[in-house]
């Protein structure tokens, strides 16, 4: 039986993502070309969106690696970290991973890359160093999780999706400010209407492309919890790594919005509110979670019966 029987679904969901992504800088494009009077706005939309998709798909790992700094090593530079992966990646029937080491003190790591075959596990150099190696072992667990998965294409391209999404909205508000739109007195109220669904889409775009984002990442997380604790058989492990990683208060000096989700926990998240504890996070406030609160990770751990 195998770990990871999600793949399948989760390489449906990336081309449906890829498919929504699409749909929906096409219609922003047509909306946006109502507005201006001008046809061409709408295959401009077309194609940016269909490269963006190439790009998201055969680039945004290489994105995301360049965007944390994170620089390749082999297994002379650090053997136990490499000798961990690879005793995983037989233990799964994953092809060995590229390692990166990313030069940050804070305690995190996450993985990228469009397949199994060309696999990324990054880790920080502050993972390293806090960890002993039964709870790094938990989080490599985790990260190969993702690949076996196959989740971490989705995670990646949303990065690119969702930053162009975000491009867009910023673009068509600044030219609503400085004018340049066509003159509507001769539309009726049909004009006025479509400009009003322009400036509602600009505003309610980036924000839905944003809680897509969190959801997805909230949802693997807890996937890829399960599976690297199955992988080890030791889910303490995993458990005892989060607590370090959450309760760590150093900051990361090249943290971004757009990559948080894909880290093993938020790199902007309070050490104080990150503990493992027994309040509960509000379910509102779960909404732009990019991971589910440590206390729950926690508690699902503690539940798997190997």
């Amino acid at each position: 039986m195998t770990l990871y029987t999600q793949k399948d679904s989760n390489i449906r969901k990336t081309w449906l993502l890829f498919t929504a992504f699409l749909a929906v800088v096409i219609g922003i494009g047509w909306v946006f070309a109502q507005i201006y009077g001008n046809s061409g706005i709408l295959y401009i939309a077309v194609v940016f969106s269909v490269l963006m998709n190439v790009v998201a798909y055969w680039f945004s790992d290489k994105i995301v690696l360049k965007m944390s700094g994170a620089k390749p090593i082999e297994k002379k530079d650090a053997p136990e970290l490499y000798n961990i992966v690879e005793n995983l990646a037989i233990t799964a029937g994953l092809p060995m991973p590229k390692i990166y080491i990313v030069s940050e003190e804070q305690a995190n790591a996450f993985a990228t890359g469009r397949n199994p075959e060309h696999a990324v596990v990054a880790v920080t150099q502050g993972l390293l160093s806090r960890l002993n190696k039964t709870e790094l072992e938990g989080v490599l667990a985790h990260e190969m999780s993702h690949i076996g998965n196959r989740d971490m294409l989705v995670s990646t391209a949303v990065v690119v999706l969702v930053g162009f999404i975000s491009i867009l909205s910023d673009m068509f508000m600044r030219s609503m400010l400085w004018g340049g739109r066509r003159n509507d007195r001769d539309s009726g109220n049909a004009g006025g209407v479509i400009v009003l669904v322009g400036i509602v889409l600009s505003i309610l775009a980036p924000i839905a492309a944003m809680l897509m984002q969190f959801a997805i990442s909230r949802r693997r997380e807890f996937l890829a919890d399960a599976s690297g604790a199955l992988l080890t058989r030791y889910p303490e492990g995993l458990a005892s790594a989060l607590v370090k990683i959450s309760s760590d208060p150093t900051p990361m000096r090249r943290a971004n919005s757009t990559t948080a989700h894909l880290w093993v926990d938020d790199p902007y998240d309070n050490p104080s509110n990150s503990r493992a504890k027994k309040e509960k996070t509000p379910w509102f406030h779960k909404l732009f979670m990019t991971h589910p609160p440590i206390e729950e990770r926690i508690k699902a751990l503690s539940q798997i019966k190997i």
